[in-house]
């Protein structure tokens, strides 16, 4: 082949690597392990630039490792369940479950293209029931300890399409489907207890060395834990108490109203009957529209009438319920400062309610009609009785002592985590195993009854609730306790349960007889490296923890954590912002492999920027590393008829950048630092082509095999095949990564800055092995250098070592 083919190149490698089975692998007590896994995609249709890129990442380090004797598991599947399935149905009238499976063919044979090296046998899909049967039988025992329950939470609701709607099916506050005002609605709920790991959740993230610090932050302020004290308000002439909890106790004696979560439990009870109307009024309206982030509402709510005592003062406040008040937070109601909180500041303007500062920076005295916005920093007590004068710090701990000593209040610690609801008014998810019995209440399915398997006969309307619903076959079922009519439970589980435990099916994914095969998984867990976008840094990274902690708990496995280190990689991004549709900036990976080749593609997306960074995409790049492609083909097929002249020099530099380059590269790949890699590796072209014919062919075979194996994990195909052109048998993959050797490191010439009084005035070749005085004493008759010291009294000419001559006058 004179011409450089990728296609028939690529296609013919993937053929002999599938024949040869050459990604198989199995567990191996003689060697050590690595596993290598990037996050599973959701089978969309087509695989994106943001695909290709996380799974060329995975995949030259799972390539690397392997040459470096390691024995790899480097699995690949599907996360099959979601929403987007459905709605394809309503849209397009096609059954979620076919066009899954036909997106999934489709991206396979994408995935399989750019050959990646994957462990095809191990693939799993998890809307398949030899997966979710699994999951099912996790939820059974999860509910047997506990850490299941069901309880009554707001949902979006359609009325017109009589359904659930997940957030992104509300648009500007409508449903997506037919317009209609979207509203809040209370329907009864399944939850995993999370929050019973949420000490043990947090105090990992400081023991996970190999995760990046950015997304152990994002898990902690997630968790979010506060040191606070729960305060006990009596409600003025009701047998009423509302428990407020706060991290600034320390302002109590600023609070002039208290505030409600539209949520809150006592709304009603607290309501006055003349300001029922008004109240109901509010919490309808706070009701349209659906779930919203608070942060970008305006500030609302409305007085009901009722009065709180402040325990501290025995100040009479007035109960207001607002919309920027979260049930999931704390206990749903707040005391409010508005001289020290932004939000409560904002509330209090726009209603007329009293400001009252209690802490003033120190040497200063702040006056309430003097603030422009709530002064939230430490300072000095005013206005707070027998607490005033104290720094705020020491006066959170003496109030909150003093509270407790009133019986008003106790010290306690809070998070922001809250319980992980889990069902989803879905049709296309896994079943949740519990059926409804008019005798026995809730019932678990029987183990040895599973899986309760997601009926395939149904229609998707879009309309009328879940199409389980309507399915008299899945519906009626036999209580399981007392053997009578029963009633099944038609949500189905929130996607993020199927990929929070994927990892540990991928270690015997044909395994019948549980969950997984513990031995293999003993072998093969934890993930050594774990690779994935940023977006899921906070749930699915957080819910997969919680996952492996319970499994850990119900006796399935042995260890803590289940990755013990991540790279979060960069978006692939053109004209300055992320590829979309909607922007018209898509680049096509089959497009790109079609015109350029699987090779190119992957060596462009490892160049273009380390993987932690975004990769702006280019057209000049990629070709740039197309044309590299070329000129190494080019340089390998002209190989065969090389002649050359012995010269001892160019034998001794060839050698030693061949050498330096196995060093850097193993360096680089260790760091992930794959574009520095590869641009040594374009530095030896650069140095083979410079001394083509003056060294001997097999110094030259030498610096290229090396060369072909340094970018095999990057280019595997046409590496593979320049191999093969030089006379190698079998599969670079098969080979010994290169080691180099210290004795051809050795520079034999040295590049020596010389300075006079700290100023850079000459630099100077010298033999390696010249002594450091007559360096010094070379350094002293350099033209430029004499320049500067001429009819100046030398002091001392100091040397480092192979670096430097200053010369101090």
């Amino acid at each position: 082949m004179s011409k450089y083919n990728p296609e028939e190149i690529e296609l013919k490698w993937q053929k002999r690597w599938e024949g040869a089975r050459l990604f198989e692998v199995d567990e191996d007590p003689k060697k050590n392990k690595f596993y290598v896994l990037e996050m599973f995609p959701y089978p969309s249709g087509r695989i994106h630039m943001g695909h290709v890129r996380n799974y060329t990442i995975g995949d030259a380090y799972a390539r690397y490792l392997r040459m470096r004797g390691y024995n790899v598991l480097h699995p690949m599947g599907w996360d099959s369940f979601g929403m987007p399935a459905e709605n394809a149905a309503i849209t397009h009238g096609v059954h979620p479950a076919k066009w899954t499976y036909e997106n999934i063919a489709y991206m396979k044979k994408q995935l399989k293209r750019l050959g990646f090296s994957y462990d095809w046998r191990r693939e799993i899909a998890t809307s398949h029931r030899e997966y979710y049967r699994w999951e099912q039988l996790i939820f059974l025992e999860m509910y047997e300890r506990g850490l299941v329950y069901r309880k009554k939470a707001p949902v979006n609701w359609c009325d017109r399409c009589n359904t659930v709607l997940a957030n992104e099916q509300v648009e500007d506050g409508r449903c997506w489907r037919c317009g209609e005002e979207v509203t809040l609605k209370e329907l009864d709920q399944w939850f995993f207890r999370i929050t019973a790991y949420a000490e043990e959740l947090l105090e990992w993230t400081y023991k996970l060395p190999g995760w990046p610090e950015r997304v152990l932050v994002m898990q902690r302020n997630w968790i979010g834990r506060s040191e606070g004290v729960e305060i006990d308000f009596d409600v003025v002439g009701k047998d009423l108490s509302i428990k407020v909890f706060t991290t600034r106790a320390d302002t109590l004696f600023g609070a002039t109203f208290m505030a409600l979560s539209p949520d809150h439990p006592m709304v009603l009870e607290l309501t006055e009957p003349g300001r029922k109307e008004e109240v109901e009024a509010f919490l309808k309206r706070w009701r349209r529209g659906g779930r919203r982030i608070v942060e970008d509402l305006e500030k609302d709510g409305v007085f009901t009438g009722s009065y709180a005592i402040n325990p501290i003062n025995g100040e009479k406040i007035p109960i207001y319920v607002a919309n920027f008040v979260l049930m999931e937070y704390g206990t749903g109601a707040i005391m409010c400062v508005p001289a020290h909180d932004q939000r409560d500041f904002e509330f209090a303007k726009k209603f007329g309610l009293p400001i009252r500062v209690v802490i003033s920076p120190e040497g200063k005295e702040l006056k309430a009609e003097d603030l422009e916005r709530a002064y939230e920093d430490d300072g000095v007590l005013i206005n707070s009785g027998e607490f005033t004068g104290l720094p705020n710090r020491e006066a959170m701990k003496r109030i909150a002592e003093k509270l407790e000593a009133m019986g008003k209040g106790k010290r306690t610690v809070n998070y922001r985590l809250k319980d992980w609801l889990i069902s989803r008014q879905r049709y296309w998810g896994a079943p949740i195993p519990v059926v409804y019995c008019d005798r026995c209440g809730i019932v678990p399915v029987r183990k040895e009854d599973l899986p309760v398997e997601l009926p395939y006969d149904v229609e998707i309307k879009g309309f009328g609730g879940s199409p389980l619903e309507r399915h008299e076959a899945f519906l009626k079922a036999m209580c399981p306790k007392c053997g009578g009519s029963a009633r099944r439970e038609t949500d189905t589980m929130d996607t993020f349960v199927e990929s929070s435990w994927y990892f540990l099916r991928y270690c015997s994914p044909r395994y019948d007889k549980g969950p997984f095969d513990r031995e293999k998984v003993k072998y093969w867990m934890p993930v050594d490296q774990y690779i994935g976008g940023i977006e899921h840094a906070i749930l699915h990274l957080l819910y997969s923890r919680f996952f492996v902690k319970v499994l850990r708990d119900l006796g399935y496995v042995d260890f803590d954590e289940p990755f013990e280190r991540l790279l979060t990689q960069g978006m692939v991004i053109k004209d300055g912002a992320k590829m979309s549709k909607s922007k018209g900036n898509v680049v096509d990976p089959d497009d790109m492999v079609k015109k350029y080749g699987a090779d190119t593609v992957r060596l462009f997306m490892l160049f273009a920027a380390p993987p932690e960074k975004d990769l702006e995409w280019s057209d000049r790049g990629i070709e740039g590393a197309f044309r590299f492609l070329n000129r190494l083909y080019r340089t390998v097929s002209n190989f065969k008829d090389y002649q050359g002249e012995r010269n001892e020099r160019t034998e001794k530099e060839l050698l030693r950048k061949t050498h330096e380059t196995i060093k850097k590269v193993t360096e680089d790949m260790e760091r992930f630092q794959f574009n520095t890699a590869i641009s040594s590796c374009m530095e030896l072209l650069n140095k083979i082509q410079e001394v083509w014919g003056s060294v001997d062919k097999e110094v030259l075979k030498e610096a290229l095999d090396s060369l072909v194996t340094l970018l095999s994990p990057f280019t595997p195909h046409i590496c593979d095949e320049l191999n093969e052109m030089m006379g190698g048998r079998g599969f670079l993959l098969q080979e010994e990564w290169p080691r180099y050797q210290d004795k051809y490191l050795i520079k034999e010439e040295l590049t020596i800055v010389v300075q006079v009084n700290g100023k850079v005035r000459a630099r100077m070749v010298v033999p390696a092995d010249m002594p450091d005085e007559e360096i010094k004493k070379k350094a002293l008759e350099e033209k430029n250098v004499k320049r500067f010291v001429e009819g100046k009294e030398i002091k001392k000419v100091v040397y480092v070592p192979k670096k430097l001559v200053n010369i101090v006058c």
